[in-house]
C-alpha cells in the first residue's frame, strides 16, 4: 500500500493555498494534483498527513463489492480520530463550494452507495486500531446490573463484536448473514438476517449512538435525547451523518446450534411453514426457533453456494434429481440455540422432534447439523474475502454482483412466486448465486426510523444475490428490471432493501409517507447535502 502523501514544503502557507484550490476544484473533474487540506478552524490538525490521492487509495475508494459502478474521488481520508472526520465535514459544510463526503467501511455496497465522485471518501477502517477516544469495543452493565450492552465504534466489524462479547458470555441478538461488515454500515441500512423475525433488524437493537452530522457536530442521540437524529440515522442510508459509536443490546450467548434444512416442492406449503414458524416465540416457546431463512435450489450452481457446505455428499445426487424434476426446490433453513448443558441435550432434541412433526416438508428431506454458535453465525465467511488484501485479489477475478433485494407483502408472495420465480427466473435460467426468501414480522420494526417496509403485518425479504463476470452483469440487470416491472404492473407494493434509484421521483415512491419527514431531516442535519452522494437521493434529477 502506498505511503500517505506528505505536506508540502510550503507548510506555513498551506492553509491559504488549500482554501483557494479547494474552492476551484471540489465538485469539478479531478486535477492531476491535490494540495494538502487543512480545516480553517483546527489549525493544529494536519489533515494533509491523512489525506491520500495515490492510485492505490483512489482505486479502492472508486469501486465496491458490486464491481459495477465506478466513481473517482478527489481524495481519501484515513482518519486517526472522529475529530478528523468532524473537521473535514465542517470544512465542507462552511466552504463556499461544499463538496461531497462518503463514509466507507468494508465497501460492501453493490451500486456505488459508498462513493463520492470528486469528493472525499472517509476510510472508516482506519479508526479500527486507534487507541484514542471511545473507539473499540467495550462491554458494560447497565445501572441496575441486569442490562448488558456493548459500545462499539462505527468502524468495527461485527465478527470482532461477536468475539469480544463472547468473552463475557454475551452476544448481540440480531445479525447479518455476513459478519465482516462494519457496525456503522449495517445500521445505516437496517441489518437483516434469520433472527429479524424475532428480534427485529439490527437497527431495532440500538440503545444509543454518537453521530457526526452533516454539519460536523458530534451528537449523542437515543430515543430519549436528540431522538429525531437517532431515528433519522437508523436506516437512513448515511444521509444525515456518520455513525461514530453505537450502543448495542446484548443477551446471554448460546454455545451451540441445532441447524436444520428441509426441502419442499410446493411453494404454498413452504411459505405456510415459514409463517407458522415465525409466529412462535423462540425461547419463550419451546416449539419456536431462533433463526429462520429460506432459499431456492435451482438447476445451476452448487447446492450450497457461498453459504458453506451443508448437505451430506451422499445425498447430493438425490437432491439434484429432485431439483431436475421440479425446476425449483424450496428450502427452509432454521436453527435452535442451546447452552451446551448436558442436562439439556435430550430436551433440545425432543423439542426439535415435536417441531418437525408440525411441518410438511418432503419426507426424508430434512438434514441436521450440530455446530458451535460462532461457526453458525460465521457460516458465510469461508467464501467471502475478509481483508483488504483479499478484496483486492477478488477484484482481479473480475466478478460483479448485480444484487437485487426486495421486501414483498405476504398477501402477494404467492403471486410473486408464480410471476417472478417461476415465470422469469426459472425460465431464463441465468441467475447464478444465492436466492433467499423468508418472512419477517413488521411489529419488530420501529416505524419512526428511516427504513421502510411494506404495510403488512408479515412481509418477505427476497434476495437475488447474483454473481457474474464483470462483462456479463448487464443480462442479469435486465432480469432485475423485468422483475421490478412485473411487480409494478401487477400492483405489488414492494420495497427495495439496499435500494439504488436514479431519480428523485423513485425515492419519493420508495419512502412514500416518510418522504416529507426524510426531507425535513435532511434539511436539519445535512442542509448542504454533503453526505453520502452515492445513494443519489438528493443529488440526482
Amino acid at each position: 500500500m502506498a505511503e500517505y502523501f506528505q505536506a508540502r514544503t510550503y507548510f506555513m502557507v498551506v492553509f491559504v493555498i488549500c482554501v483557494s484550490h479547494l474552492k476551484s476544484t471540489i465538485g469539478k473533474p479531478r486535477s492531476t494534483s491535490w494540495p494538502s487540506l487543512l480545516p480553517p478552524n483546527l489549525q493544529t490538525l494536519d489533515l494533509a498527513n491523512r489525506l491520500r490521492e495515490d492510485p492505490a487509495a483512489i482505486n479502492i475508494a472508486s469501486s465496491d463489492h458490486g464491481n459495477i459502478v465506478q466513481e473517482i474521488p478527489a481524495a481519501v481520508l484515513y482518519p486517526s480520530s472522529i475529530d478528523d472526520i468532524a473537521s473535514l465535514i465542517k470544512f465542507a459544510h462552511f466552504n463556499s463550494s461544499p463538496f461531497h463526503i462518503a463514509a466507507r467501511g468494508q465497501g460492501h455496497s453493490v451500486r456505488g452507495q459508498a462513493m463520492a465522485r470528486n469528493g472525499v471518501v472517509v476510510d472508516m477502517t482506519s479508526l479500527k486500531n486507534q487507541k484514542n477516544g471511545y473507539h473499540g469495543i467495550k462491554v458494560s452493565a447497565g445501572t441496575n446490573g441486569a442490562i448488558w450492552y456493548v459500545d462499539v465504534g462505527g468502524e468495527q466489524l461485527w465478527i470482532d463484536v461477536l468475539n469480544a462479547t463472547l468473552e463475557h458470555g454475551l452476544a448481540p441478538v440480531s445479525w447479518t448473514d455476513y459478519l465482516y461488515l462494519t457496525v456503522g454500515g449495517t445500521l445505516s441500512n437496517a441489518g437483516i438476517s434469520g433472527q429479524t423475525f424475532r428480534h427485529g433488524p439490527q437497527i431495532s437493537n440500538v440503545y444509543e449512538m454518537d453521530v457526526i452530522t452533516g454539519k460536523g457536530d458530534v451528537v449523542t442521540c437515543s430515543p430519549e435525547n436528540n431522538k429525531e437524529l437517532f431515528y433519522a440515522v437508523l436506516g437512513g442510508l448515511g444521509q444525515f451523518g456518520i455513525i461514530a459509536r453505537a450502543r448495542i443490546v446484548l443477551d446471554s450467548a448460546p454455545k451451540r446450534v441445532k441447524w436444520i434444512r428441509m426441502l419442499y416442492d410446493d411453494f404454498s406449503t413452504f411459505s405456510g411453514d415459514q409463517e407458522h414458524l415465525i409466529s412462535l416465540n423462540g425461547r419463550e416457546n419451546k416449539n419456536g426457533v431462533d433463526y429462520l431463512e429460506g432459499l431456492l435450489l435451482m438447476n445451476h450452481g452448487p447446492l450450497d453456494g457461498w453459504r458453506s457446505s451443508f448437505f451430506p455428499l451422499t445425498d447430493h445426487s438425490k437432491i439434484t434429481s429432485l431439483i431436475t424434476k421440479n425446476g425449483i426446490i424450496y428450502s427452509i433453513e432454521m436453527a435452535k440455540y442451546y447452552y451446551d448443558d448436558p442436562s439439556l441435550d435430550d430436551s433440545i432434541d425432543k423439542e426439535l422432534e415435536v417441531l418437525l412433526e408440525t411441518l410438511s416438508f418432503i419426507p426424508g428431506y430434512a438434514f441436521e447439523k450440530d455446530v458451535s454458535f460462532v461457526d453458525f453465525l460465521n457460516r458465510a465467511a469461508s467464501r467471502e474475502p475478509t481483508t483488504e488484501v483479499d478484496q483486492s485479489q477478488e477484484h482481479e477475478l473480475v466478478t460483479s454482483r448485480p444484487w437485487l433485494n426486495l421486501f414483498v407483502p405476504k398477501s402477494r408472495i404467492s403471486e410473486f412466486n408464480s410471476g417472478v420465480l417461476k415465470d422469469i427466473v426459472l425460465k431464463r435460467n441465468i441467475t447464478t448465486g444465492l436466492v433467499l426468501i423468508y418472512p419477517m414480522n413488521k411489529s419488530k420494526w420501529d416505524d419512526r426510523m428511516s427504513a421502510v417496509t411494506p404495510d403488512e403485518d408479515v412481509f418477505y425479504t427476497v434476495g437475488f444475490l447474483h454473481i457474474s463476470g464483470v462483462d456479463e452483469w448487464e443480462a442479469i440487470d435486465v432480469q432485475n428490471q423485468d422483475i421490478l416491472q412485473y411487480c409494478y404492473n401487477a400492483g405489488i407494493d414492494i420495497k427495495e432493501y439496499l435500494p439504488s434509484y436514479k431519480r428523485r421521483k423513485e425515492w419519493e415512491n420508495h419512502f412514500a409517507m416518510k418522504w416529507e419527514t426524510f426531507q425535513e431531516r435532511k434539511a436539519r442535519f445535512d442542509p448542504e447535502m454533503i453526505m453520502s452522494p452515492g445513494q443519489r437521493i438528493f443529488n440526482n434529477n
